[in-house]
């Protein structure tokens, strides 16, 4: 089955593709890239608590 790269649109043969569905890691790595960076995104309205999740997670614990 031919599919195409979503990064670079190249067709590539889907079970020889050990990156699939990208053709390459560097493809792999530039969508990768755009997740890391927030250029790519789901649309939406962010899930409830998301925000300032990752800040939660570093605080010291309170001692009573």
């Amino acid at each position: 089955m031919q599919v195409q790269c979503p990064t670079c649109q190249r067709s590539i043969e889907w079970t020889q593709a050990p990156y699939r569905p990208f053709c390459s890691e560097r493809c792999r790595l530039i969508d990768l890239g755009g997740w890391l960076s927030e250029r790519n995104a789901i649309p939406g309205e962010p899930a409830a608590g998301a925000e300032g999740s990752e800040s939660e997670g570093a605080r010291e614990p309170t001692r009573p």
